[in-house]
């Protein structure tokens, strides 16, 4: 059963390559971080405090064609991790149907905060006890 998670922090560094953003888990305590790129953390942070752009940016993009092609957007799902490195998915309903893509947890998350209201973010249950348990277990 996926859990529901909300973005927490969001950590951007111009000394390193890869940035941060935590996931917190919604109802409870537990929460890990997911290493991204720079792209995705800017593209993350500026929804998150609502700095607008003149024209569309590619998560703007995605969300307009799903729109534009009849789909709504309905939410992002953390899937797996394998090789300390995360799979997602993102939902879209279609004409009834539940279709889910394959995606970078980066993007889809992305996609979630450019969202109006955001999208649920859920992790499954088993990734998250796997991200949360020291590298030793």
């Amino acid at each position: 059963m996926p859990v529901e998670m909300q973005l927490a922090r969001i950590i951007i560094s111009e000394i390193n390559e890869n940035q941060v953003v935590f996931l917190k888990e919604v109802d409870g305590d537990r929460q890990f971080p997911i290493l991204i790129g720079i792209f995705e953390a800017t593209s993350i942070d500026r929804r998150v405090k609502d700095i607008s752009r003149p024209r569309p940016l590619t998560h703007d993009l995605i969300v307009g064609i799903v729109d534009s092609l009849g789909g709504e957007l309905d939410s992002v799902v953390i899937s797996s991790l394998k090789d300390h490195t995360y799979f997602a998915n993102l939902r879209i309903r279609r004409d009834g149907e539940l279709v889910e893509i394959d995606a970078r947890p980066s993007d889809a998350i992305a996609v979630a905060v450019t969202c109006d209201p955001m999208l649920p973010i859920y992790v499954e249950e088993d990734v998250l006890n796997e991200a949360i348990s020291p590298p030793n277990e």
